[in-house]
């Protein structure tokens, strides 16, 4: 029977052989086992090794966990295994993670990393480290070093200047942090002073950017043996490994319904399938309370310790009750009847409860076939029937899950709409979300609709599309048309007309209060020349569509959370054309050397390369190359001084189509890129 004495010894735990079957030899005999029969198990042997790797942890797309599956590097003599590191790998659209790489160059050391946790934001980072102060070392009075928390804060570079957390001492043990959702608990374990046994779970909180001191979490949760890598769900549910509760055997996985640092009702071991006679711990679950990961070390796993997902119902998310409440933003007055539309933002950054925004393509210049998507918020309408109407004072009651965001989309005829985000990270007792609304106001802007060769296009159909509401047209007799536009929102227009080219335009509404704009459309008739079709532009060989929102963090390969709808978009027009082939090329910006960027860049196709093949997407109809700094989109190049922003500009994948068997007609549209037809020849319906 295998154990995890390795990542135990390693982590300052004392070992324990294991248990008999449910020993009662606990002083906490309120104990409660779950059933969870219908939990479905998986190995994650993508990222598994004959060696170790456990504790995963949330971080964007995908998980950071610890391994030691190097071979070559300085060794523990304690466990025979080198170094722990923290690794990175994003997961697919079931959860599966794909492939594991380097989390940090900075934060990976000569010596111990361990359990890491995130902040909401992820821009701070607590993690488990050997004793180090000046890069060397720092043992305790007997000799040991010590495992402690660090806290870095994430730079445009790396993680920088990690800090110890105060609470540490050279001649003790603090491990396995995890951050509360509203980042002002932290849950650690720790054999400090006042420990019940081996190591005991620990809660302190901070309050004005300052640790307290930190808590024993009591006899309830605490035995004389171990209990260790805790999680602290949304829910308010704590998670921990203990070897001294009742249990399999080993180190067993239970849950607790915490009020800060005393838990309500019975401690519950999990049971099966999450505990075995073996060892297993280190348990996170996601915001729903039905998918996650821990470490086991059960047989017929890939070696020492692996980690393992998980499908199934294990936790019930904590509500909150709230109001909404709706009011004119000069006036003050409560408005009645105003329909609000309530979306969720899910662990990926894209929105639940219905599609938000539209996918549409676009031609980046007029007379273009290099094609742009860009992400246009639904008119209200579009959106269905609204979740929520106001009553006579403005307001409705709406229920909302602990630990998630919303977005609220309020419309009301004679008002502008208005999208508000709120997240609940933190938020207790009942909630008023108040959204106020501005009266509409417009400028009025004149546009026309011609030939290449000046003649003016009457019955030419101009669609309007922008976030802030988007329509459709038509030219009168002259070739003119008039709309009504909002201050503050940039406006797309796209002609079209059967026999000519589509073309476009683009306008930004000043907010000074202009009294009138203006904007041209120009459409080429067709020819022999073959070119974008009527009302719509060709997808075919060559075309290039660039995504501009697939971005990625400086050094990074990994796609960042929420910014892969453009990839979605593209699976969908994948899978409706089968004989579709295409290349995908990555850009970096300009820091870093050429040789470097190119790597990173290739790295960079092929994780949007396994983003699409995770989705159903054959590998064999993508093809990848890295162009790494040498096509920058704007004046960024080496030597030149530019922001974040503009550099991340510069960080981009872009699709070529290398071969289609029919060419695809796209049409602009306000629902987003709807294909009207598979054109057998250029001619005119």
């Amino acid at each position: 029977m295998k154990n995890c004495i390795y990542t135990l010894l390693a982590l300052g735990l004392v070992f324990v052989m294991n248990q008999s079957v449910f020993a009662q030899d606990a002083p906490n005999a309120n104990i409660v086992t779950g059933n969870y029969q219908d939990v479905q198990v998986f190995n994650t042997s993508n990222i598994n090794t004959e060696h170790l790797e456990f504790s995963p942890t949330y971080y964007q797309n995908g998980i950071v966990f610890t391994t030691a599956r190097y071979v070559n590097g300085p060794k523990d003599d304690k466990i025979g295994e080198t170094f722990f590191e923290l690794f990175f790998a994003e997961v697919d659209g079931n959860g599966m993670p794909i492939e594991a790489e380097d989390f940090s160059i900075l934060m990976n050391t000569r010596v111990h990393e361990g359990p890491v946790t995130f902040s909401r934001g992820g821009d701070i980072i607590y993690f488990t480290r050997n004793n180090l102060k000046n890069n060397a070392t720092k043992a305790d009075s007997e000799g040991l070093i010590r495992m402690q928390v660090y806290e870095a804060k994430k730079g445009y570079f790396d993680w920088e200047k990690p800090t110890l957390l105060p609470f540490n001492s050279k001649e003790y043990d603090v491990m396995h942090p995890t951050l509360s959702p509203d980042g002002t608990k932290l849950y650690f374990t720790s054999n400090m002073p006042g420990s019940k046994g081996g190591t005991d779970i620990w809660m302190v909180t901070k309050s004005d950017d300052l640790w307290g001191t930190p808590v024993n979490l009591g006899p309830e949760i605490n035995t004389a043996k171990n209990e260790a890598f805790p999680f602290i769900h949304e829910s308010g549910t704590l998670f921990f490994a203990s070897n001294g509760l009742p249990g399999m055997g080993g180190y067993d996985i239970f849950k607790a319904s915490m009020a800060g640092s005393v838990p309500k009702g019975a401690v519950e071991n999990l049971g099966k399938p999450f505990n075995t006679p073996a060892d297993d711990f280190g348990l996170i679950l996601n915001s729903e309370g039905n998918r996650g990961y821990f470490t086991s070390a059960r047989e017929a796993g890939s070696g020492k310790d692996d980690i393992y997902k998980f499908d199934g119902f294990i936790a019930e998310p904590s509500m909150l009750s709230s109001l909404i409440r709706v009011y004119d933003a000069k006036t003050g007055d409560r408005i009645e009847g105003a329909e609000v539309r309530v979306f969720e933002r899910t662990s990926d950054g894209l929105v639940s409860g219905g599609e938000l925004y539209d996918a549409v393509l676009m031609p980046s210049k007029p007379g273009s076939s290099e094609l742009v998507l860009k992400l246009i918020r639904k008119n209200a309408d579009q959106l269905g029937t609204p979740d929520l109407i106001t009553n006579g004072e403005g307001e409705s009651p709406y229920d909302m899950q602990v630990g998630k965001q919303y977005i609220f989309l309020v419309s009301k005829d004679g008002y502008l709409n208005n999208e508000l985000v709120y997240s609940t990270i933190g938020k207790s007792g009942e909630i008023i979300v108040e959204v106020p609304l501005d009266k509409y106001s417009c400028i009025n802007l004149a546009g026309d609709v011609k030939s290449n060769g000046g003649t003016p296009l009457s019955n030419a159909k101009v669609k309007i599309i922008s976030s802030c509401g988007s329509k459709e047209i038509m030219t009168d007799a002259n070739g003119k048309f008039n709309e009504c536009l909002e201050p503050g929102c940039t406006y797309d227009f796209i002609g079209s007309k059967d026999g000519y080219s589509s073309g476009t335009s683009s306008i930004t509404v000043p907010m000074d209060g202009s009294s009138s704009l203006s904007t041209s459309l120009v459409l080429v008739p067709l020819g022999g020349n073959p070119g974008p079709g009527p009302g719509g532009t060709l997808i075919e060989t060559g075309t290039v569509i660039v995504l501009e929102n697939i971005y990625y963090d400086f050094d990074k390969s990994a796609i960042r959370t929420g910014a892969a709808r453009e990839l979605d978009e593209l699976v969908s027009i994948m899978s409706r054309y089968g004989s579709m082939v295409v290349e995908l090329s990555s850009h970096t910006d300009s820091r870093g050397t050429t040789a470097y960027n190119d790597k990173l860049s290739k790295a960079r196709a092929e994780s949007a390369k396994r983003y699409l093949v995770a989705r159903g997407i054959s590998p064999s109809r993508i093809t990848t190359q890295g162009l790494g700094e040498s096509t920058p989109r704007n004046q960024c190049s080496n030597g030149v001084q530019c922001s974040e922003e503009e550099h991340q500009y510069n960080r981009r994948t872009e699709v070529r189509v290398v071969s289609i068997r029919d060419a695809v007609r796209v049409e602009y549209g306000n629902r987003g890129p709807e294909v009207i037809d598979r054109m057998r020849s250029r001619r005119r319906n």
